[in-house]
C-alpha cells in the first residue's frame, strides 16, 4: 500500500516502535489466515467493523483494501448502508461519506 494515505502519526508510530509493529503485523496475518473467509470478504467485514467504530481512517483504508481485493463499489457502499439499522443513521452516513470520498479518488 502506498504511504500517501497513511497519517503521519501512524507512520511515526511504525518508525518509533518497530518491535510492536512487527508483533501487530504478525497478529493481523495470523487472524486473517485463521478462518475460511477470503480476502475480499475479510475486507468487507473489517470495513463494517470500522464503520461501527466510526474509525474514519480505518473506514478509508478498508474501503481501499476491499476494492483492491475485488469488491465492487456497490458492495463497499452496501456495507455502510447495512450499518443504518445496527449502528445508527449518523454512523452509517459518516461511513458512506468516507467511502464516497475513497470511491471518488479511485474513480
Amino acid at each position: 500500500m502506498s504511504n500517501e494515505y497513511l497519517p503521519s502519526v501512524y507512520r511515526r508510530f511504525r518508525s518509533d516502535y518497530p518491535t510492536v509493529v512487527t508483533a501487530l503485523d504478525g497478529l493481523g496475518e495470523a487472524v486473517d489466515a485463521a478462518g475460511p473467509l477470503d480476502e475480499r470478504v475479510q475486507r468487507l467485514v473489517k470495513l463494517g467493523l470500522a464503520i461501527g467504530g466510526a474509525a474514519e481512517g480505518a473506514v478509508r483504508s478498508n474501503a481501499r483494501k476491499a476494492l483492491a481485493a475485488g469488491a465492487t463499489p456497490e458492495e463497499v457502499r452496501h456495507v455502510a448502508l447495512l450499518a443504518v439499522t445496527t449502528c445508527g443513521f449518523p454512523t452509517a452516513i459518516a461511513g458512506i461519506g468516507w467511502i464516497d470520498e475513497v470511491l471518488g479518488a479511485a474513480g
